[in-house]
């Protein structure tokens, strides 16, 4: 019994000692980042990485590829896949079934109006004398974002920024609590907001917009940024699948921007890469001046590049514009990417880059190749229905609108001529699946009701608000777009060339690697949250991404 004692005895010392020598593992790191970086590329596919790879420089894309870590498989959850829905989805962690952002456009039925995305009656420009362009918020988000989570959490003390071309672009990811939401205004070449946020711009725009960067960008010719011989790999120069600018008889380079603009109209712009430039250069700014990052609190700046849309809208994916417009805006992020290192070191940053969808081939171009492409006209098909209104009920004025490839139909109309409303929408999907380039359609009632196993009417679903969504929902064929031009291409759909985007992270804890392994756009928001340990927005449906995370 006594040398049974000492056994244990000495055993439970070894065990304690054995303790007591373990130390203790942390994945991550104590400190916080001091500021979130959110990087929104309008309209890139995730297959751009790969394409311009070999013409990137070395500290932009890159870099992000190289040293961060690359979500391959990274998809939007729904459809339909728009800029709106697509910001508002990336910075909520939801669907446009839980934040209500169905479209940049819907139709309101309570008054009969079709709505933008961001208006806002109730509120005025600042700083431009355009009435309408300023007239702009996020009450229509029905979600809180990250930003607002990270202004909540911190006591109102993190400050989050958004700026961006487009309104919507810099509205939306900037939240309900953003402390500044800037884009550009076409009218005046400024930078401007609107009074949900502010009375007056802040010093430091009214500075930038001083420099009056917009027309010195717009100067002179827009030619190629290298030797055009070396854009292998895009189609000629001079195709029949490219829009034409303004006042240009062929959609070639050189590009003649000063003839394209006059100091009360900066439309053209955003049509060139040098719409990411000053978009960069307004974020670079607000880094300085707002004291991003340099406080007690982690800080957010969202920053969207809207330009690439614009450019892939005219000329489409296959054009040496698109890829100059890559990769000048490869430059720009590497810009960013320098100035954020310099300010804060690697690890007192974390970054991001994804995009809010991506885009088809030119359908035209497909057709030629002999694959399955096509147009579809909505004007067609919205004769055809006003047809069959007339002959089963002597009456058009059943259909409000047909947007976003769905049919809002008159509810209130169809309850006083006692019609059956589920019956009618039916009748609609029968007639919508008579025509060429329809692959599917469905009415509210099947959106609405339980989950729906096919993956593209899982999506359609995931878009779907009864409260703003329409009472029929048309899906086309893979590679069919509707009918409003034949050059340059578009999205919105629930295929993976709309779907699949990149998803890049940089800095702060994040180790060099890759996964392959799904993940929804629905999940960057929670990871946020997550790695700063704070509540993910309130309506987020999204995972941390455990590659991130672990």
């Amino acid at each position: 019994m006594k040398i049974l004692a000492i056994f244990i005895s000495g055993f439970l010392c070894l065990s304690l000692s054995a303790q007591t020598n373990i130390k203790p593992t942390t994945t991550k790191p104590t400190v916080q980042p001091k500021l979130i970086v959110g990087i929104v590329v309008d309209q890139m596919r995730y297959d751009y990485l790969a394409k311009y790879y070999n013409k990137f420089s070395e500290n932009g894309f890159k870099k992000l590829l190289n040293l961060g870590f690359n979500c391959k498989n990274t998809n939007y959850n729904y459809a339909p896949t728009y800029t709106g829905p697509g910001h508002a989805s990336i910075y909520t962690g939801t669907t446009p079934a839980y934040h209500g952002i169905v479209g940049n456009n819907w139709f309101v039925r309570e008054s009969g109006k079709e709505i933008y995305v961001t208006d806002d009656p109730t509120v005025q420009t600042v700083g431009s004398q355009s009435e309408r362009s300023g007239k702009m918020s996020p009450r229509n988000m029905l979600s809180s974002t990250i930003g607002d989570e990270l202004r909540l959490f911190s006591n109102m003390k993190s400050r989050v920024i958004a700026v961006s071309l487009k309104d919507r672009s810099a509205i939306l990811p900037g939240g309900h609590l953003s402390n500044g939401s800037y884009w550009f205004d076409s009218g005046s070449g400024n930078f401007i907001t609107s009074t949900f946020y502010t009375k007056e711009l802040p010093g430091w725009v009214n500075d930038f917009n001083a420099q009056r960067l917009a027309d010195t960008y717009l100067s002179k010719p827009w030619n190629t940024l290298l030797p055009i011989q070396q854009y292998t790999e895009s189609a000629n120069d001079d195709n029949p699948y490219e829009g034409v600018y303004r006042g240009e008889t062929k959609p070639v380079f050189p590009h003649n921007l000063p003839g394209m603009f006059s100091t009360t109209d900066y439309e053209v712009l955003r049509s060139t890469p040098f719409g990411n430039s000053i978009v960069k250069d307004i974020a670079l700014a607000a880094l300085k001046a707002e004291n991003l990052g340099k406080g007690s609190y982690t800080d957010f700046i969202a920053i969207s590049f809207s330009s690439t849309d614009y450019v892939g809208h005219k000329m489409g994916p296959q054009s040496v514009e698109l890829e100059d417009t890559y990769l000048r805006l490869d430059r720009d992020i590497a810009e960013i990417i320098t100035a954020l290192e310099k300010s804060y070191g690697k690890d007192g940053f974390l970054l991001f880059l994804t995009a809010d969808h991506a885009a088809a081939y030119v359908p035209s171009q497909l057709m030629d190749l002999k694959m399955n492409a096509g147009y579809f006209s909505s004007k067609v098909f919205s004769d055809s229905l006003k047809k069959y209104l007339v002959k089963t009920y002597n009456d058009t004025s059943l259909v409000s609108k047909i947007i976003n490839d769905q049919v809002y139909l008159n509810h209130s109309l169809i309850k006083q001529k006692n019609i059956n409303l589920k019956g009618l929408a039916e009748d609609i999907v029968s007639l919508a699946l008579t025509f060429k380039g329809v692959a599917n359609a469905y009415t509210s009632d099947q959106l609405n009701g339980v989950a729906l196993k096919n993956n593209s009417a899982a999506l359609i679903q995931n878009g779907f608000y009864i409260k703003r969504s329409g009472d029929v929902a048309i899906l086309l064929e893979p590679q069919w777009l509707d009918d409003y031009s034949h050059t340059g291409t578009s999205h919105g759909t629930t295929y993976s060339y709309d779907t699949h985007v990149p998803l890049l992270w940089y800095g702060w804890d994040i180790k060099p690697g890759n996964t392959s392994a799904p993940i929804d756009i629905t999940d960057i928001a929670p990871t946020i949250a997550a790695l700063l340990n704070i509540m993910a927005p309130n309506a987020s449906i999204g995972k941390p991404i455990i590659s991130i995370t672990k």
